[in-house]
């Protein structure tokens, strides 16, 4: 049986041809269509050739580095990033996913894990199932439309990744309340990363870039240090 309930097409983007011929043989097996590429320009090539629902990149390319890959891919698409990279440290986590990528695994790995991750990023890229009565959530700076996941500016929609869609959704739920970091990152990434608070701090830093009209003061998306964020109406 397969992971998935309808086929999703993966693009891995590796220049280790063991660890590329292990991934594809892993989610094929799972019934994921699986294109792959060996460097950054084919990886980018590839994309918008195929359109894929989630990309898999390698920080360690041969003819770019791969936040490259993810700086590209931004410019015109909202599909979930996987980072997969040899680099343990903070400062590349964060170089990553301040450059849009939704999720950082660091090798070596384990496939079960790996797989939930990717399970993870699909579900958080996947379109709104259709309801009947569409939830509005409006501040004086911005409208969240939760049905249709769209936020908007008085100066038109704005481009957000799955991943950031998911964060300011589950605050939309309960405006005027925190939400706890640990519930935050259980209910977007997964119980496994409830201590990954870096990860809320760069994709926040993103939201109020693209939402708060003075990001640096920020009167809708608001931190309590150690504790959690909070939506204000």
């Amino acid at each position: 049986m397969s992971d998935n309930t309808a086929v999703s097409r993966i693009l891995i983007v590796d220049d280790d041809e063991p660890l590329l011929r292990a991934l594809r043989i892993n989610l094929t097996a799972r019934g994921y269509q699986v294109d792959t590429a060996g460097t950054a320009t084919a990886g980018l090539i590839s994309a918008g050739n195929h359109r894929p629902d989630l990309v898999i990149v390698d920080l360690g390319l041969p003819d770019l580095d791969g936040i490259e890959v993810v700086k590209g891919l931004r410019a015109w698409s909202d599909v979930p990033i996987v980072v997969l990279s040899a680099r343990h440290s903070e400062p590349a986590k964060v170089a990553a996913l301040d450059a849009g990528a939704d999720d950082y695994v660091t090798k070596p790995f384990g496939v079960d894990e790996f797989l939930a991750r990717i399970r993870a990023a699909l579900r958080r890229g996947a379109p709104p199932a259709a309801t009947a009565t569409a939830t509005v959530v409006r501040t004086d700076a911005f409208v969240l439309d939760l049905t249709a996941k769209r936020a908007t500016l008085p100066t038109g929609d704005v481009h957000l990744t799955p991943t950031e869609w998911h964060l300011l959704e589950v605050l939309a739920r309960t405006p005027g309340t925190l939400v706890e970091h640990r519930r935050l990152l259980r209910e977007v990434w997964g119980p496994r990363y409830e201590t990954e608070t870096n990860y809320l701090r760069v994709h926040f830093a993103n939201l109020r870039r693209k939402l708060e009209p003075d990001p640096a003061n920020p009167r809708h998306l608001l931190t309590h240090p150690g504790l959690g964020y909070r939506l204000e109406l």
